[in-house]
């Protein structure tokens, strides 16, 4: 295995978890994390699987690598792909944790679970680098990661969040009300924000939630990459290796510090 492809997908998975990747046309999705009124307002409360990414991108900007991995575990437990693709290369690396291989392919087999070609790829790739021995425990290790991780699982939890979040606007039960603003104080007073921006229904309803995940993940830039004279192999086996097992919807939630993303004032988050 060429250890220089891993390196560079790495790298350039990191990059993507930051700014989310182009869709085949060229044209950038929306990205709410992005957008500074949006989290002042209070969209990451409602949504844990960017907010805790998001802190698992900022320890790891800020050194603590440590802490990275527990956020990005933590963002997991709410079905987020890339940061369970972030898990998997910390543990392929030993970064901010003991270095595991086995577990490492057992965590990309998770995020490759929806069939994201990027992470389909390096699935396979992890899985040429292991020996027989590792193969069978990552088997092993895979099938409780995805008992509390899987979908099955992670899924009605991110669902439960997001209904819950939106019920708690003012005014509405549902969130959505045609004239209604909500109010962000500033330290010059507050400002409004439309809330049909705020609670435009591919962020808020789970099933186009889901839809709009797989619009930024489904071809990311990391299935495109090249590194030296290595080539995009597209990986032949694209079913999971890890038998099915029942979801364990109520595993306990990672224990990491309760915070929100710093934002800079330029209204992004503080990974550059």
């Amino acid at each position: 295995m060429n250890r220089k492809i891993l390196i560079g997908a790495s790298l350039l998975l990191t990059v993507s978890l930051a700014y989310p990747p182009a869709f085949a046309d060229g044209r950038a999705p929306d990205d709410p994390t992005q957008d500074k009124a949006m989290i002042t307002a209070g969209f990451l409360s409602g949504h844990p699987d960017l907010r805790f990414r998001l802190l698992g991108l900022e320890k790891r900007e800020q050194g603590k690598q440590e802490d990275a991995f527990k956020f990005f575990q933590r963002a997991s437990y709410y079905a987020d792909k890339p940061s369970q693709a972030m898990v998997a290369e910390m543990l392929w690396n030993g970064t901010g944790v003991e270095a595991n291989k086995a577990q490492a392919y057992a965590w990309m087999d998770l995020a490759a679970e929806r069939g994201y070609e990027g992470f389909l790829e390096l699935r396979e790739r992890y899985w040429s680098g292991l020996d027989a021995t590792e193969r069978d425990q990552a088997v092993q290790y895979g099938q409780d990661i995805y008992a509390r991780f899987g979908d099955a699982a992670s899924q009605p939890r991110i669902a439960t969040a997001l209904r819950r979040e939106r019920k708690n606007v003012t005014g509405s039960r549902t969130g959505f009300s045609g004239n209604l603003k909500i109010f962000i104080p500033t330290p010059g007073g507050g400002e409004f924000i439309d809330a049909s921006k705020f609670y435009d229904e591919r962020y808020w309803d789970p099933a186009k939630y889901q839809q709009w995940h797989d619009s930024i993940w489904m071809k990311p830039r990391v299935a495109t990459v090249s590194v030296g004279d290595a080539t995009k192999v597209l990986p032949q086996h694209q079913e999971t290796r890890i038998p099915t097992v029942p979801p364990m919807q109520n595993a306990p939630e990672p224990v990491t510090e309760d915070a929100m993303p710093e934002i800079s004032s330029e209204g992004k988050d503080t990974q550059k």
